[in-house]
Parts: structure tokens; sequence; C-alpha cells
């Protein structure tokens, strides 16, 4: 099964129209396609308008039926804490996402910029990012409440500009309690997604939410679905998702050549990754350098991340994907 879930358009703050989407979805193999427009938030200029809303409902039951034959669609929306739903129908999922945070009656987006981040926790949270995580991870285990909320957005949304650990290292302990509180509320209770939103984006090189709390997710049994949350019709983050999770595929199987070509074949994947990825080794190989550079380039990116308090090192660019991995072969697949 192909799918995603976490669609915008440009009913909010998408590149494309639905039916675009669709047909692109449709070319792809995709057999289904759930649409999550940013539901109606009077300060977020990235949600739909009240009227757009009705539109939207309107366009995405219309391509249903138009394209019944071809895909399933899904008509879904992305709720921001700040307006709750009072009525679920007539979506079919909800998902669940803090963008702002509220103090004295102000509320800023999260995720619109570093400024207003470093402006938040300096001058609402004293200069910790702990304080802010605090709050942020507190209003995110309200909606474990929510009964309309099927799925859970990028969990550590807070970590959009912080790939580089500037605002707080993600093993920080009082960081990872906050956020393994959260994912036990919604445990039995919620999905929760891997999105790739911010890959797309050019935000980060890796998705929500981080490896360490990826982990701990798979260790409590947690549900989980790979979304996208891409404006515009490209691959997204699944092409980069994917290459990082390919390693740890071939380890999981042990070097099984044979068990490893009938579990891709299985998986129907889409022949336009394979095109790129050809495409893009040859031109690497086009331009190699003389293998004593790439030695000295990988011995100075490892230094440089050990010394930034990553103890693996280089090793650790594949960490989030091994934990991927390792949940499907344990509860999808059935391999240990």
């Amino acid at each position: 099964m192909r799918q995603n879930l976490h669609t915008h358009s440009t009913y909010c703050d998408g590149i494309n129209p639905p039916e675009e989407m669709v047909l692109k979805a449709i070319e792809k193999g995709f057999t289904i396609l759930g649409f999550s427009g940013h539901g109606y938030v009077s300060i977020d200029g990235a949600a739909m308008s009240v009227e757009n809303v009705r539109e939207y409902i309107q366009t995405v039951q219309m391509l249903q039926e138009k394209y019944k034959d071809q895909i399933e669609i899904y008509l879904g929306i992305e709720q921001d804490s700040l307006n709750r739903l009072i009525v679920k129908e007539p979506f079919s999922f909800v998902i669940g996402s803090i963008h702002f945070l509220t103090h004295n009656g102000v509320s800023l987006p999260i995720d619109y910029n570093r400024g207003i981040m470093e402006f938040m926790v300096n001058e609402w949270y004293e200069g910790k990012f702990i304080n802010l995580a605090k709050q942020y991870y507190q209003d995110m285990r309200e909606m474990a409440k929510w009964d309309e909320v099927d799925i859970i957005g990028h969990l550590d949304l807070i970590t959009k500009f912080n790939e580089d650990e500037s605002f707080i290292r993600f093993d920080d302990p009082a960081y990872v309690k906050e956020a393994c509180d959260t994912i036990d509320a919604y445990a039995g209770k919620k999905i929760m997604e891997v999105n790739t939103g911010a890959i797309s984006r050019n935000y980060r090189k890796t998705p929500y939410p981080a490896k360490n709390l990826l982990r701990y997710m798979h260790e409590k049994g947690v549900q989980i679905c790979l979304n996208s949350d891409c404006p515009q019709l490209r691959y997204a983050g699944y092409r980069e998702a994917f290459d990082l999770i390919w390693e740890d595929l071939w380890i999981a199987f042990n070097d099984d050549m044979e068990g490893f070509a009938e579990f891709v074949q299985s998986q129907y994947l889409v022949d336009g990754y394979f095109r790129d990825s050809d495409a893009i080794d040859a031109y690497w190989e086009s331009i190699e350098p003389p293998q004593i550079i790439e030695t000295i380039s990988d011995a100075t990116n490892d230094t440089y991340l050990k010394i930034n308090q990553q103890k693996e090192g280089v090793k650790s660019y594949n960490m989030p994907t091994s934990t991927v991995a390792d949940y499907y072969f344990t509860y999808v697949y059935g391999r240990n």
C-alpha cells in the first residue's frame, strides 16, 4: 500500500490544486491519498478561510467520486490546537497539531522562522528552551483527550530550527522526559506520524520525530504512519527518507539477497525513485574525487560530530531509520 495522509493544496499553504495532486498520486501508483488542509485559525495566514473550508470539502468530495475507480481519496483536516473542531463530520480523519504557543494572551508560531523562536525563548521563557518545551508538550498532551483527533502531527515541531542542537540537545534528560511523557499519553490512543515536511522545505535533513523519540515510540508500541506534509508535487522527503532506510533494511535481512529482492518487489516501489537514484549515482561517479579526499572528509566530519556531543559520529546519520526498519520487521513483516 502506498499512501499519504498529510497533504496540503492551494486551499491552504500548498502550491498545487487538489486535482493535480490526485493525478500525480495515481501516476505514481498510490492507492490512498488523504487531504488534510489546515483548518481555520484566525491568526494563521497558512490556514484555510471559512469559505475555503467549504470549497475544500466540496472539491475533495467531487474528486472522491470522479476518481473512485483509480484511487481511494479521504477527506481530512489538520486541526490546530487554537481552534478545536466542534463536529468531526464530514472529515474521515483529523490530524491534531500545534503550530502556536500562547503567552499572556499573545500567540506566535513555533515553525515560521528561527527569529520568532529565539524571541519566544528569550522573552517568554527566560532564555531557556526547556521552559518552552514544557509548555509545548503540556499542550500536546491535552490532545490525547480529544476524541476527534486520529493522528498526531509532527510531534517535536519545536525542534524545526534545532537540528544543530543550538537550542537544546536532543538527549537532554529534562527535554526527553517531556517528550516521552507526551508519547506515553498517546500510546494506544492515537497514531503518530513520521513527518518529512521539513526535509521537503530544506529546513532539516531528517524527519520528525528525532531518532531517540522514534525509538521510544517503537518501545511503547505506538502506531506510526509515514507522511510527507509537502506543499507541492514532488517526492518531498520520501526519496530522502527511503535513502536513509535502505541501508538498515539490508542489514535487517542479514545479507539475504533473495529475501531482500523479494521484499523490494513486494512493496511496489515507485519506478521514478530508482530512475532518480541511478541518475544521482551516475552524476556523483562522474565527479568522484580521489579516495584520499573522501577519507579525509569522513574523518573530519566524524571528529566534528563527536566534539559536538554526537558520540556515534558519522554512524549517527542512519540511526533514525534503524528504528523504522526494526519496527517494520518486528510488527509488520514478522522478522526479528
